[in-house]
């Protein structure tokens, strides 16, 4: 026991000889302290180098035997050994696994596709004039494009818009058809039948009102919400280039159109309204497709709103329904204030035609007395 205690002293002494050494070649401050410090010389080095490679066995054995310590010095280390860092892909930084699983579901969403349609109704009755739309339900619920086209079998029949809303034209039976846009092979059906009702007349599926043809005092659809939201586009672009358009008059019932006309007929004479105003059951106004603009006044035509109008009102589906020099035949005076609502593609049509509503229908527009 002793020659390992001496061994091991004789080990430290050699440590601290050497590496008072070191610091005195580094400081080097003078050669008397250079002096001072004892070198051991190389025998006497590889002596005690030997001698501790001869008694490494006997002092872990040691270690072991008298302390019982060298286990619990291994397991000190395992236990605060720095923790293996995972390799990380080239390329970048690792990607944490739930952004992975979120990234996952976005690809799968978007290659998921409309697998069936369901509407909330698959047949439907209705009169002349009214309207319908069905609710429509894609799924899966995930499915990355539900856009819906929509097609009438017979427009003249019944017509649908790109909402799906169902207006009934003429007496007759048809099929309209919702599709999936993202899968074509999908789709759903409604079996349309329309029956007389009030008296609306629709030549090439647009729906006619003038001195000529009239509709019911019972007619009241209220603002048709396609034509509301055509305008609402139009307006928007028009205020993008600092235009202001506004409705300052949309649809009348019946009733209300009876009492405008009275008062400008006691005012100025029928034979006066009638080129200015409708008479009950002939306004435009109550089929909720027509508005007036800003001032109701021709004026209007002069101004920067009323001249961007009537370029590119039909852009949005309207046109202006009584233009200058056409009162001989639509029965009204000019008025650029006033648009209908036809849909873009014949609202295009007829304003590339250069013609009126009666001239492009091939219609007349007089009252009967």
């Amino acid at each position: 026991m002793k020659r390992k205690y001496i061994l091991a002293a004789a080990a430290l002494f050699v440590i601290a000889a050497v590496t008072a050494g070191c610091k005195a070649i580094d400081d080097e401050p003078s050669a008397a302290v250079n002096a001072d410090v004892p070198m051991p010389s190389l025998t006497t080095m590889e002596k005690l180098t030997e001698s501790l490679a001869e008694t490494d066995t006997d002092l872990a054995e040691y270690a072991v035997a008298d302390t019982g310590t060298s286990q619990t010095v291994q397991t000190v280390q395992s236990e605060t050994a720095v923790p293996a860092i995972p390799a990380v892909p080239a390329g970048g930084d690792a990607e944490p696994d739930e952004f992975r699983t979120e990234t996952a579901t976005q690809a799968e969403s978007a290659d998921t596709a409309v697998e069936s349609i369901s509407l909330t109704f698959y047949s439907v009755s209705l009169e002349t004039g009214q309207s319908k739309m069905p609710i429509v339900t894609m799924l899966p619920e995930n499915a990355s494009d539900k856009s819906e086209i929509w097609e009438s079998s017979d427009p003249g029949v019944a017509k649908v818009n790109e909402l799906g809303s169902i207006t009934a034209v003429s007496e007759g039976n048809c099929i309209v058809r919702v599709t999936s846009a993202q899968n074509p092979e999908v789709s759903a059906e409604v079996e349309v039948t329309v029956t007389a009702g009030a008296q609306i007349t629709y030549i090439g599926g647009i729906l006619v009102v003038n001195k000529t043809y009239a509709l019911p005092a019972d007619y009241n659809p209220g603002v048709d919400p396609e034509a509301q939201a055509a305008f609402e586009r139009m307006q928007a672009d028009a205020s993008e280039e600092g235009l202001n358009i506004y409705i300052s008059s949309g649809f009348r019932s019946y009733d209300y159109q009876a009492g405008l006309y009275q008062r400008y007929a006691d005012r100025d004479g029928k034979a006066e309204a009638d080129r200015y105003s409708a008479r009950a059951g002939h306004s435009e106004h109550q089929t909720g497709l027509a508005f007036d603009l800003n001032s109701i006044d021709e004026s209007f035509a002069d101004t920067k709103e009323g001249k961007w109008v009537s370029r590119n009102c039909w852009r949005y589906g309207f046109i202006i329904r009584y233009p200058a020099d056409k009162e001989d035949i639509t029965g009204y005076k000019w008025e650029p204030w006033h648009i209908r609502y036809l849909g873009e593609e014949t609202a295009q049509a007829v304003y590339d035609s250069g013609l009126c509503l009666e001239e492009y229908l091939g219609i007349t527009s007089e009252y009967q007395d």
